[in-house]
């Protein structure tokens, strides 16, 4: 069951980045988080309203920022 949460549902969780350890706070619905954590679905179907970079932070405990410095777009390298 995929349902959008409302802007009034929604609560501020507080999250740290494992690599960098800056602190963000993300806007998420509680019944949201409560169902990803118990599988009742994926969290971009659970919780669209957050960008992938939020939902990377959940997921792995990383900052976007830090998830592209570990992992770069594919560079073409000539040889």
């Amino acid at each position: 069951m995929v349902r959008h949460a409302s802007e009034n549902a929604r609560l501020s969780f507080l999250k740290t980045c494992r690599c960098c350890g800056t602190a963000y706070t993300v806007m998420i619905d509680p019944q949201d988080l409560f169902d990803w954590h118990n599988g009742e679905g994926f969290i971009q179907d659970l919780m669209p309203y957050l960008s992938t970079g939020e939902r990377e932070l959940l997921i792995s405990g990383t900052c976007g920022r830090c998830f592209d410095e570990m992992f770069p777009e594919d560079v073409d390298i000539e040889e």
